[in-house]
């Protein structure tokens, strides 16, 4: 027989095949027993009929507990009734495993008690959904940039300077010297757009934020694309539609498992563009009317972002903050030094930043200042600097978070139900 996977059972409709998978539930009634079994592409109902309580096949059923791996062989009928509208009429079972005592049974388990078992966690239903979705926005990523021309360029894990500030780093030993884990490959991407044009990187990033919000993670994936000679409005309109591809991509291909987490897709089917912009200079006072403590100079906190999501159902663009609380390397207003031509996107519904970015200092001389200023040891930069020697332009990015763009896209309150094994604070098992 052949070896199907359940996603594609309807092509097999009154043909023999075998399905190799777990018992996720099993049940009987009378002469039936049916068996749910997952193969990781979906769940496909297996039955058994027989008048005679002595059938082999009843005595396999009885032995079968949850999450046991088991090899199905039968005919593929239509029904209705069934999920997915298709069942298996059993012919043959081949036991692999029992499990016994499985930990997560159908009665309600503590939080604590689903992250040390995260491992077994990740084959229920809503978590399924979860990192199927998760899977689906990295590919509509992918397309998005490769579709427009851009570059994959892999950027280091280790590195030997900051990129974001040097509170939040990760230090390990790099055999006589020490070195960090990346916080961003932008710094490296701004090199490969001075060779390419336009690039991306992809990859894990690291901050050593003692943080315990919903909204953070220590180890998390973002998405990075720069543009040599775009601006702060070219990085802007980049990110707009970037966000608006992923959301046109979860709805086509994501609809059953939205409804599995029981999101409602018609907040995501309102986003339109363009987003509302608006300067920090304006955010300010709005939001200290919302009833903010924040003081002007005070960076966006997670009471701030959650007012900002409320004055719009799309994303909101938050620009030109104070040069003093972004990074050394952006670029300055011209007409206002104090401030930098930086870009927050605010998600909707209280999910936070999904997206940082802006210009690029191109200038030398003030990317030197920026290197005194900050305290940054100039040797290490070096190699960044040249940039600016040899055929410098103005040039500009951002950062996206795969995770909190999962968690929007979900509708989950808690960043860590967005990747299969969560970094949390002091948490690094399993």
């Amino acid at each position: 027989m052949k070896w199907v996977y359940v996603e594609d059972i309807a092509a097999y409709k009154d043909k023999d095949v075998e399905v190799r998978g777990w018992v996720y539930n099993k049940r009987s009634s009378g002469k039936v027993r049916f068996i749910l079994v997952r193969d990781g592409t979906g769940i496909l109902q297996t039955t058994i009929f027989s008048a005679d309580e002595s059938h082999p096949l009843f005595g396999k059923f009885d032995e079968l507990t949850q999450e046991s791996s088991l090899v199905v062989r039968g005919r593929v009928r239509e029904d209705k009734r069934a999920p997915g509208g298709f069942e298996l009429t059993v012919q043959d079972i081949d036991i692999l495993q029992i499990a016994r005592d499985y930990p997560i049974t159908p009665k309600e388990h503590t939080t604590p008690f689903l992250m040390e078992h995260r491992h077994l966690w990740l084959r229920s239903r809503k978590q399924h959904a979860v990192l199927q979705v998760r899977a689906e926005v990295i590919k509509a990523i992918r397309d998005f940039f490769d579709g427009r021309g851009f570059r994959l360029m892999d950027t280091p894990i280790l590195t030997p300077s900051a990129c974001e500030g040097t509170t939040t780093l990760f230090e390990t030993k790099y055999f006589d010297q020490m070195a960090y884990l990346s916080q961003s490959g932008q710094l490296y991407n701004e090199a490969t757009a001075a060779a390419f044009g336009k690039v991306y990187c992809f990859g894990p990033t690291f901050r050593a934020e003692k943080s315990k919000t919903r909204r953070h993670l220590i180890e998390f994936w973002m998405v990075e694309p720069e543009v040599a000679f775009a601006t702060l409005d070219d990085a802007i309109d980049l990110g707009t539609d970037l966000i608006l591809f992923i959301i046109e991509r979860v709805l086509t291909d994501c609809r059953a498992d939205l409804e599995e987490l029981e999101r409602d897709p018609k907040l995501l089917e309102r986003i339109t563009k363009p987003f509302p912009r608006m300067t920090y200079d304006e955010a300010v006072p709005q939001l200290q009317a919302k009833g903010s403590l924040m003081k002007y100079g005070d960076d966006l906190g997670a009471p701030e972002e959650t007012l900002i999501s409320e004055l719009s159902p799309n994303p909101v663009c938050i620009t030109h903050f104070p040069a003093k609380i972004k990074a050394f390397y952006m670029q300055p207003d011209a007409t206002r030094p104090d401030l930098a031509l930086g870009v927050d996107f605010m998600a909707p519904e209280s999910y936070g930043e999904i997206i940082g970015g802006g210009q690029r200092i191109h200038d030398l001389e003030l990317l030197e200042q920026r290197i005194r200023e900050y305290n940054l040891p100039r040797e290490a930069y070096e190699w960044y600097l040249d940039l600016r020697k040899y055929g410098s332009c103005p040039h500009a990015g951002f950062g996206m978070g795969v995770e909190r763009t999962v968690s929007w896209m979900c509708g989950i309150k808690h960043i860590r139900e967005t990747i299969p094994f969560p970094r949390l604070l002091y948490k690094i098992y399993p």
